[in-house]
């Protein structure tokens, strides 16, 4: 019965490590944001430009064919 009350408390006392450490690193994050928050726009990536709309070209349709003949010669 001993045995299994060290293992008991090696089991409490190890969850409440790490739950302890947990909640220290909570904090922490939520004191970094709020620390580092003015800084935030100079990190900020530049709005990309919108791609062009791409419009189909013969090898999209070359490719298109090729997939269709390899599902049909998959099939049979």
């Amino acid at each position: 019965m001993q045995l299994f009350l060290d293992g008991l408390r090696l089991m409490v006392m190890g969850m409440g490590v790490v739950f302890l450490f947990l909640c220290i690193m909570i904090l922490c994050m939520n004191l970094m944001s709020k620390v580092l928050a003015p800084f935030a726009k100079h990190f900020e990536p530049a709005p990309a430009a919108k791609p062009a709309a791409k419009k189909p070209s013969q090898s999209d349709a070359d490719i298109a064919a090729a997939a269709v003949a390899a599902v049909e010669l998959f099939r049979k």
